[in-house]
């Protein structure tokens, strides 16, 4: 889809405003008419993945921030201004921080007490499940408040944005697993091999028991193969689809074949093989692994057999592609055209190959790179729901009380998890195996998180985060932006250019024309021509914030503010 047409979309949602907002399907008439009937076929950079030697400004600070992070913060751009750009990228990559306290109860309630015992306030990953399904389900949403907070409070460094990217590509779902304790288990350790080693990454998975429950692995037996985790581990985790030539039925029953045994302790939700349930016959592969067969092993060595079926795949060269390929999506453009596939993954997937799977040295490659920094990579796809909930907030930097309990604080965490799913992204429940849709469905990719449904949603989001804010239920607290703080950020609030610029700059991801901004600038001299007019109700109003000179200036900022998050381009990333 053209640029025009994705603005004629977003452009016509926002003035479609008829107050019954059905249920979007594939059906709906408005994202029919404009989403990609086909993969676009834009003219795009031939940029390399040659060092980027560019000028170091601001904004390219904002877009290696929106790309690597969720939401733009002043102070994060300024700590990233006194360093090169290769610093900058390389302080992303290596300062993560400890591994964060695990979620806790925060359910509860005068009339509700956890029935395994644990306190409010404290972690309960590794308490019983306890009766029923009710507590489990209280859990869940622990654990999704949790980790949504740990994308809110997020530090200067991509090992959110890499958590959620292999939970998107290992996919699971808290609820179908239904046990808040292992899938806890699971996003930990994601969080921890986040930078870490591919091949290992796929070993860890391969054997965790949040994947051994969600593909059947743990009833996986030489009585009974169970193909689903042999076909996704090839299809959807290493391989892919369309290779040719390709890995075949045969290689999907002798993978099963290799993983039969492995089981899921309940005491200690741990996984272990038992050798009772193995195949010990020798398996075969196709030519596409060289007719490699893996020798059945018999008592506890079987185990090892999983491995060897990793290690296996890791000698094609398409496992690296592959995973490069999705990264590429994730982090610069879902458009792989001829240009990219020679000048941008080959050579990264020969980057990841001879680091032996290391991750980091492909990230470092692709982020100090001409092409990622290429101005057609830049405001080129509409933003991830979490980028939009989430990033709003950071960027906005509205933050809960310090005074606020664990039950307020996960209340506001999960008041936000809440609209992200709304917007279809459940955090913790992809609708399936594949992942969120818009990360690999051909050919609309991101356009997905846009329709008639989820358009007015964002758009409600913001106007009630910049207008009377909100309370999540049973907090008592009201979250609201404060405009005010945000234009001082900008250290020339005085000024109205320099602050129609700075929100321009902050909030969109591509910049406007010198009359649509002057429209802006509009909006703050309240019908006046000159620009001293607002300079001095700014300067009246930091003198002296009485009541009137604060409303002054207040409610023109909520104005012009809202004017931009309402533009099409706030959607963009």
């Amino acid at each position: 889809m053209s640029s025009m047409n994705r603005r004629d979309f977003l452009n016509f949602l926002s003035s479609n405003d008829d107050g019954g907002i059905a249920e979007i399907t594939k059906t709906d008439a408005v994202f029919t008419k404009y989403a990609n009937k086909e993969i676009p076929k834009l003219e795009r950079t031939t940029a390399t993945l040659t060092t980027y030697s560019g000028s170091w400004t601001r904004a390219e600070i904002i877009h290696l921030l929106r790309r690597t992070m969720f939401g733009v913060r002043e102070a994060d751009i300024q700590t990233l201004q006194n360093m090169s750009m290769s610093q900058a990228v390389d302080y992303l990559l290596t300062n993560i921080p400890a591994a964060p306290a695990p979620p806790v109860n925060n359910y509860e309630t005068a009339s509700y007490t956890d029935p395994t015992s644990v306190p409010a306030g404290q972690t309960w990953v590794n308490a019983p499940f306890g009766p029923g399904g009710y507590l489990n389900g209280l859990r869940m949403t622990s654990l999704k408040s949790w980790w949504t907070g740990l994308m809110l409070n997020q530090n200067l460094s991509i090992q959110e944005k890499m958590t959620f990217f292999w939970y998107n590509h290992f996919s699971t779902e808290i609820t179908s697993i239904f046990d808040a304790r292992v899938s806890y288990s699971y996003v930990a350790m994601l969080r921890q091999n986040a930078l870490g080693n591919f091949k290992g990454l796929v070993k860890e998975v391969t054997k965790h028991p949040a994947m051994l429950k969600y593909l059947n692995g743990y009833v996986n037996s030489q009585v009974a193969p169970d193909e689903n985790y042999g076909r996704e581990l090839q299809e959807l985790f290493t391989i892919g689809k369309g290779n040719n030539p390709n890995y075949t039925e045969d290689d999907v029953k002798a993978a099963a074949k290799v993983l039969t045994g492995w089981r899921i302790n309940s005491s200690t939700l741990a996984s272990y093989f038992d050798p009772a349930k193995h195949d010990t016959s020798n398996k075969q592969f196709s030519s596409f692994y060289n007719n490699m067969v893996i020798n059945g092993q018999t008592g506890m060595n079987g185990a090892g057999e999983a491995d060897a079926l990793v290690d296996m795949i890791f000698t094609k060269i398409e496992a690296a592609k592959f995973i490069c390929r999705k990264l590429y999506r994730f982090f610069v453009y879902y458009v792989i055209d001829t240009d990219v596939e020679n000048n941008v993954i080959e050579p990264l997937a020969q980057i990841l190959v001879s680091n032996n799977f290391e991750i980091a040295p492909v990230l470092k490659a692709l982020f100090k790179s001409q092409h990622f920094f290429d101005t057609d990579n830049r405001g080129c796809f509409i933003r991830t729901p979490l980028d939009h909930i989430l990033g709003s907030m950071r960027t906005f930097e509205v933050s809960v009380p310090n005074t606020a309990t664990v039950g307020q604080v996960y209340g506001i965490w999960n008041y936000l998890r809440t609209r992200s799913a709304d917007l279809a992204l459940d955090l913790g429940d992809p609708p399936n195996v594949a992942g969120y849709p818009a990360f690999y469905q051909v050919p609309e990719y991101y356009e997905l998180w846009i329709n008639s449904n989820t358009f007015p949603k964002r758009l409600e989001f913001t106007d009630r985060l910049i207008g009377v804010g909100f309370s999540a239920v049973n907090t008592g607290i009201l979250t609201r932006m404060d405009v005010l703080s945000f234009a001082a950020n900008s250290g020339q609030a005085n000024d109205p250019d320099a602050l129609v610029n700075y929100c321009v700059e902050m909030l969109l991801g591509v910049d406007l024309s010198a009359a649509r901004k002057d429209e802006l600038k509009a909006i703050l001299l309240g019908g006046q021509t000159t620009n001293s007019y607002w300079t001095a109700a700014w300067t009246t109003y930091t003198n002296g914030p009485t009541v009137g000179n604060t409303n002054v200036v207040k409610t023109k900022l909520v104005t012009m503010i809202t004017e931009i998050m309402r533009m099409p381009e706030y959607q963009l990333c």
